[in-house]
Formats: C-alpha cells, sequence, structure tokens
C-alpha cells in the first residue's frame, strides 16, 4: 500500500518535530523588531533600560516594544529587572542563553551586509518581472 504525501507515519512525526525544533533560532528572529531589539542591547553591554530601547528602535510601537521583549524573556534570552534605584525603571539584560546568540546573530549580520544589495537587486526584478513569468526548472 502506497503511503499518501499527508499520511504521518511515526518516523515521519519524528522527523518534522526534529524540523520544527530547528526552526527555533528562525522563528525568534524573524518578527519585524527582534533584531533590532537585540541590536540595542548588544550596542551598550548587553543590558538597557525600556525606554532606552524605545528610542533606539525608532519606529517601534510601546505595545510592540513590551511583546517583544515578553517574546526573548519567555524564551530565556533575556531577563526583566526591575530598578529600585532613582530613577525607577525597568532594565532588560541578557541571560547566559541570551548571549550565545552573539556567534549566529552576527553571523546573520554579516550575511546581510555581504548580500543584501542582491537580495535588494532580485526583489526589483521580481516586482518587475509580469506575474505570469515562467521559472526556470533547476538541474540537479
Amino acid at each position: 500500500m502506497a503511503l499518501s504525501v499527508f499520511e504521518v507515519t511515526p518516523l515521519a512525526s519524528l522527523d518534522v518535530r526534529k524540523i520544527r525544533g530547528d526552526r527555533i533560532l528562525l522563528d525568534l528572529l524573524s518578527d519585524k523588531w527582534t533584531m533590532s531589539v537585540l541590536g540595542s542591547l548588544c550596542d551598550h553591554e548587553y543590558r538597557r533600560r525600556f525606554n532606552a530601547i524605545r528610542r533606539d528602535v525608532p519606529d517601534i510601537s510601546q505595545k510592540s516594544l513590551v511583546q517583544c521583549l515578553r517574546r526573548l524573556e519567555q524564551n530565556g534570552l533575556i531577563a526583566r529587572r526591575v530598578l529600585t534605584t532613582r530613577p525607577l525603571g525597568v532594565e532588560y539584560v541578557f541571560t547566559e542563553l541570551g548571549m550565545t546568540l552573539e556567534h549566529p546573530v552576527a553571523a546573520l549580520f554579516d550575511w546581510t551586509l555581504r548580500y543584501g544589495d542582491a537580495v535588494l537587486a532580485a526583489r526589483g526584478e521580481a516586482e518587475a518581472a509580469p506575474s505570469d513569468a515562467v521559472i526556470p526548472e533547476l538541474d540537479g
């Protein structure tokens, strides 16, 4: 009996869970604001007050910043600390787990610096192409 593409076998189920697990980093970093927020923390000795992060990321709304910081905190990458010194405030700091992001995030930034212009050029070409354009098949 042939298996349908959509049938889930125990082995396939394990593979899907593994693939989804492999996407953890990409899922964490792929929203609109996370890289900018992490960049703010990295640029200021891995700690920053809420309002300072908001100033560093000028177009972010307070709601979006709160959601981003909560998601990073829930995933163990940053910790929220209430400051009792004057002026009162909240500070966000990298956790030990968050510090391990240095190399993967640096690699993403390096890739963007190296290939960002090529991506933008390809995007421009795709937007200029007629929508019924045929995409060539890759030999392989």
